[in-house]
């Protein structure tokens, strides 16, 4: 097993300690705030004027503006909707600043923030909803067309007006806010703060209780172990509904106080110009959103201001990020493995990635994570995959009105992934287990396909599924994209493979395809993968 606090250098650690907190006893910041909140107020009186969020149409709000806007909006939620300490507010808003003060104000109140992802369709949004228990919901005016739908539920509905034109709240006629709302007992460490559904099919998703405590310990850790601090610039390229946009961007830069652009919509074109017009610094996204830059590199041939990235929700192929580090010399790349279930960061790589000797690794356990491969019940010796358990300061304690094998009694969180342990105590993620390919008793890791397919000169990107086979169970297959003017054939990528991977890895089929599936939330969608397979038989 490895413990995070044993893996870093105790300069990280500073102010770290056992704490207990509700029922369980954890290592983190013994100097930790009681909310994000309460986060927000730190900030807004060490950087009052300070430009802290820039919206879709480059209309600043400076910390101080942002305090009296998440105040009016709590006092309005308090005083005329009677929102009340543990009510469930749905937020099905854009990346903006109307989502960004309903989430503090919801925090403030003591409220339970519940962020509904925007790209879902209404039956896909209605289904989350109704496993929600919402009390109400605040909606962009771009999804009007739900308000019947909630009203009928008896869900109370608040909505935006006009955002192009101003900040969508204030029409309201909201009053000033004030201290009076913070009253003690609305922002605890140990009380809720999100309820956040996994990804997955609609009826699969799970409903992850984020506690107070979980939140800040991640946005701590992250401004230590990525060494950020207020002059860094960032923008928000992932859904801010996403635990990444939302605790590893929004509530990161609020609590060191940087400054956060929010586009309504990723466009990388627009991203990259952000990123030469602002000076920005710092990006966290998944593999997804650095790949789609890669397609701009020779309109953007110098990003000078970017001196950091972060990549996690899937991994990222070594050649993309070896591309990413040719095009921004100057540039850390950093991994992170987690999930919604432990509030963004689970691992991550101490230095930069790209020049490292193990740049397939995730990193580290952060301070505060315990970490154990297990195999059969049992814990394994390094080097031996098995399924990856985390346990920590970060990891939920429960799921919203289910009982789940995921996590045991104890608190381990079973993450579904496996992956191994190296000598040097860095930890490398293989494959999800459902994911993993069981060729007549050989397992293939997709992982390790992909990176190959990719490292031959023509491939742009692709991805590996298991798919039926009558005499194996199962074999591999691909899809695979190329680079423009690349002429490739099936047969010449298995021939290009064959000095590469041994014979059962190589992907028995191949389909070429203009771009790899997504899902909504831009992580590869294997179950589709799978599907132009069966078609294709």
């Amino acid at each position: 097993m490895l413990e995070g606090k044993d893996v870093w250098n105790p300069w990280f650690q500073t102010d770290m300690e056992d704490i207990k907190i509700g029922d369980r006893t954890v290592y983190t910041f013994s100097k930790m705030k009681k909310s994000f909140y309460e986060m927000l107020e730190d900030t807004a009186e060490r950087y009052p004027d300070k430009p802290g969020l820039c919206d879709n149409w480059n209309r600043s709000y400076t910390y101080r503006e942002f305090l009296h806007m998440v105040d009016s909006l709590a006092a309005y939620l308090k005083n005329v909707l009677h929102v009340k300490k543990k009510s469930h507010v749905g937020l099905l808003l854009n990346n903006g600043i109307e989502f960004a003060t309903a989430f503090y104000a919801v925090c403030k109140l003591g409220a339970v923030a519940v962020p509904l992802p925007t790209k879902y369709r209404e039956p896909e949004i209605q289904s989350l909803t109704d496993k929600a228990d919402l009390y109400c919901v605040l909606v962009s005016e771009d999804y009007g067309s739900l308000i019947r739908d909630y009203e009928d539920a008896g869900i109370i509905v608040l909505c935006t007006r006009d955002e192009e034109n101003g900040y969508g709240f204030c029409y309201l006629n909201l009053p000033g806010g004030g201290t009076e709302l913070s009253a003690p007992g609305c922002g605890e460490l140990e009380d809720e703060m999100i309820l956040m559904f996994t990804s997955g099919t609609t009826s699969e998703s799970k409903g992850v209780i984020l506690k107070n405590y979980n939140i800040n310990h991640a946005v701590m850790i992250y401004q230590r172990l990525l060494e950020l601090g207020p002059e860094d610039k960032t923008i928000i390229p992932v859904p801010i509904y996403h635990i990444t946009g939302l605790v590893a961007l929004l509530g990161l830069f609020v609590y060191m106080g940087g400054t956060v652009y929010l586009y309504k919509r990723y466009d990388a074109r627009r991203i990259l110009e952000g990123i030469n017009n602002h000076g920005i610094t710092f990006m966290h996204g998944s593999p997804t959103v650095f790949g789609l830059l890669l397609d701009y590199q020779k309109e953007f041939p110098e990003l000078k201001s970017v001196r950091k990235l972060a990549c996690g929700s899937s991994y990222i192929p070594v050649e993309t990020m070896k591309k990413l580090h040719r095009w921004m010399p100057g540039m850390e790349f950093q991994n992170v493995y987690g999930m919604t279930e432990t509030s963004s960061p689970g691992t991550i790589f101490p230095y930069d990635a790209a020049i490292s000797i193990y740049p397939k690794s995730q990193g580290k356990p952060i301070p505060g994570m315990h970490l154990k491969i297990v195999d059969d019940g049992r814990e394994v010796a390094d080097g031996i995959v098995g399924s990856i358990y985390l346990k920590g300061a970060n990891i939920c304690e429960y799921y919203y009105n289910i009982d789940s094998p995921l996590i045991t009694p104890d608190g381990w969180l079973d993450t579904g992934d496996m992956g191994y342990i190296n000598e040097d105590s860095y930890v490398f993620i293989v494959d999800r287990k459902k994911d993993m390919i069981n060729r007549g008793g050989e397992k293939i890791w997709c992982t390790d396909v992909e990176n190959e397919l990719l490292s031959l000169e023509g491939i742009k990107d692709t991805a590996v599924v298991g798919i039926p086979n009558g005499v194996y169970g199962e074999v591999a297959a691909a899809v695979v994209v190329l680079e423009k003017g690349s002429r490739l054939t099936e047969e010449e990528i298995k021939i290009g493979l064959k000095n590469r991977l041994a014979k059962f890895k190589i992907p028995e089929k191949v389909i070429f395809v203009d771009e790899v599936p997504k899902t909504p939330g831009l992580k590869t969608d294997k179950n589709y993968i799978r599907t132009l397979f069966e078609k294709g038989n």
